[in-house]
């Protein structure tokens, strides 16, 4: 088969297109024939050489796929060759084949298509477990999601609406807080032009958000803290603006708030799983029902992954970029 190899790291250029052995299915696994892979941050990062795999998962980039079974490995039941998924990866999704953990298996869901799918997995993992699993948002509570759109964003925006919460969210044009509002954003943020917490403060008279999705670590940490509500939760996905940052024990103790940091593709298969089943039971009937959908900047050829990862960089896309195989 084909995957995108990383001989040495560095810029878009790294990523090869290259004949590379077949995986096999293991115990517990099947092996998906992919149709289309989506570009996550964690990609970029590893193409620089900054995000290694964790040790036993496929060396090739790709957080999340979507394809059909053409194997099923021992121990596996429930699932088929010939059925149409998408999966949560470790690694291994910018190639032809990967060999897939079936707890990490979701259906492809009603009225979506299969390349479409590619863009579910990771984004709908990440949001669920840390909005609604970890810090708990609740319907008439307000969620400000930073980087609202992006592929995480966009998710974010959809879900907390769904469930009856109001969403504030920051983006660096007028375009992007246009496409948020259509999502059902409800309070716009250009954090080029305004402070996210005087204007997350004057929407909420006072209070602040409930819970806070952030994706850049250091750089937003004191301001976060200033922005929750009391009893307010911190939910820290990302590190885009550094990772050591000072923090006001003070002020988090006054406001009795809470901040927890997670990362998906680290995680035990059994965590991973959980998550997994628990976004089937909860949203993919929202996905069926409409009342979410993904949302796909453009589709891009695997073998042209250089061109995808150069889109991601320059932050100039909505919602996802997907690598369809060509």
């Amino acid at each position: 088969m084909h995957a995108i190899t990383i001989a040495e790291p560095g810029g878009p250029e790294a990523l090869v297109w290259d004949e590379v052995p077949d995986p096999v299915p293991g115990e517990g696994e099947v092996l998906v024939e992919v149709a289309a892979g989506a570009v996550n941050r964690a990609d970029l990062l590893q193409r620089q050489g900054f995000y290694d795999p964790p040790p036993g998962s496929s060396p090739y980039p790709g957080l999340e796929c979507s394809g059909r079974i053409v194997e099923v490995g021992p121990g596996v039941s429930g699932w088929a060759a010939g059925d149409e998924v998408c999966a949560l990866l470790a690694g291994g999704g910018y190639a032809e084949k990967v060999a897939v953990p079936a707890g990490q298996l979701l259906p492809v869901p009603e009225g979506v298509s299969l390349t479409e799918a590619a863009a579910l997995p990771e984004v709908v993992c990440t949001v669920w477990s840390n909005v609604f699993m970890v810090a708990h948002l609740r319907p008439g509570e307000t969620l400000l999601v930073h980087g609202g759109s992006s592929g995480i964003g966009t998710m974010a925006i959809q879900l907390a609406k769904a469930v009856g919460a109001r969403v504030a969210v920051t983006a660096g044009s007028r375009e992007k807080l246009e496409r948020c509002a259509e999502l059902g954003a409800d309070i716009l943020i250009d954090y080029r032009e305004q402070d996210f917490v005087e204007e997350i403060k004057g929407a909420t008279g006072g209070a602040g958000a409930d819970v806070i999705l952030d994706i850049m670590g250091a750089k937003y940490l004191d301001r976060n803290i200033r922005a929750l509500a009391v009893n307010g939760r911190l939910a820290i996905i990302g590190l885009q603006g550094g990772v050591k940052g000072e923090l006001n024990l003070g002020a988090l103790l006054a406001k009795r708030a809470a901040i927890t940091a997670t990362s998906l593709r680290s995680r035990p298969l059994e965590e991973k799983a959980s998550i997994v089943a628990a976004v089937r039971e909860h949203v993919w009937p929202l996905l069926k029902a409409a009342h979410v959908r993904p949302v796909v900047d453009r589709e891009i050829p695997m073998d042209d992954a250089a061109e995808a990862h150069r889109v991601v960089e320059e932050s100039g896309h909505i919602g996802k970029v997907l690598l369809v195989v060509p």
